[in-house]
């Protein structure tokens, strides 16, 4: 047993406090795996995290992030073994369970799926659970037997995360991709991405009519709220929008008369408790759909030292497309 460096947050009396230590492995929490993680990412919610915005971390102290990617050092799961590289996202990982900002994790063998072969560890991390993510929210649009020839298909929040990803998959993919966003002066950034369209923010941000005029087959909504209302609102019959992100808020300020009188479809799409066979089939489907040079161009690469910068960053939405971390 040693120490390693984590970032860890504490609550004290006179609120969160966050900064680097020498962590002592003994103090990791139980598991079957000890890994020593190479990279990780930065997603919305690991900026709430590490800024205390939303009590995202459930008991202190706490290593946050939700997302990692390394090489099993010691296991007594019976599909993994020393060396091997492992992804692991969300499953409490930086809320309930000690988490990625740190060079080891001890975590459940279940929790784990192999690095998909066509991925670097990188690579992997610039995908992360906001990628994942996208990809569960297509395969739950195509479960519902959505396909391009329906409509365009929109996406909110298409500048962040989530959104990038989502945005390059539905294009790939074959679909209109109408990119909604609140900055506009990405738009060279989205139809780089795929984007056929650009759609500002305030576009979706007015009052909820029951019935919209019929824009789009389908969507992947990552801000919920008012423009989630709004989108559902201008669904096409029969379609349907895949809903995974709240940054606008909880509150769905929405009419029945779209669900109704349409048929269209909510889906919504947890990524975090998610059974390992979905997460195994989006992995797969990621390392054989995905643009990786598009995921390149989306993608920037930072220390673990800038994470606590980068996390005041992304809640103040000033972060483009997707940030890996380098753990080191």
């Amino acid at each position: 047993m040693g120490t390693f460096k984590a970032l860890v947050i504490d609550k004290t009396d006179a609120g969160q406090t966050v900064g680097f230590r020498e962590f002592d492995e003994a103090d990791l929490m139980d598991g079957d795996v000890t890994i020593r993680v190479s990279h990780s990412t930065l997603n919305y919610k690991d900026g709430l995290a590490l800024t205390g915005k939303a009590p995202v971390v459930r008991r202190f102290p706490m290593i946050p992030g939700v997302d990692l990617v390394g090489t099993v050092e010691a296991s007594s799961h019976p599909e993994f073994k020393g060396g091997d590289a492992v992804i692991l996202n969300g499953w409490g990982l930086g809320e309930t369970h000690l988490g990625a900002y740190a060079q080891k994790v001890r975590v459940k063998g279940d929790w784990l799926i192999p690095l998909p072969e066509g991925l670097t560890p990188q690579q992997s991390m610039a995908i992360g659970t906001a990628g994942y993510t996208a990809m569960l929210c297509l395969m739950a649009l195509e479960k519902h037997g959505l396909t391009p020839e329906r409509g365009p298909a929109i996406v909110t929040g298409a500048a962040g995360g989530v959104g990038s990803v989502a945005v390059a998959l539905l294009a790939q993919a074959g679909w209109h991709v109408i990119a909604a966003t609140g900055r506009p002066q990405e738009a060279a950034y989205l139809k780089s991405l795929g984007a056929a369209e650009i759609l500002e923010r305030s576009d979706l941000a007015g009052p909820v009519r029951p019935l919209g005029k019929e824009r789009w087959a389908a969507g992947i909504d990552t801000i919920g709220s008012v423009p989630l209302a709004n989108v559902i609102s201008m669904t096409r019959y029969g379609g349907a929008v895949a809903a995974c992100g709240l940054a606008a808020g909880m509150d769905l300020p929405a009419s029945v008369a779209p669900f109704i009188l349409r048929g269209v479809s909510l889906l919504g799409v947890d990524s975090v408790m998610a059974p390992r066979p979905l997460r195994i089939e989006a992995w797969n489907r990621l390392a054989q759909e995905l643009d990786l040079a598009k995921l390149a161009s989306m993608t920037s690469i930072i220390p673990l030292e800038e994470v606590m910068e980068a996390g005041s960053r992304i809640v103040a939405g000033q972060v483009k497309g997707r940030v890996v971390v380098e753990i080191g």
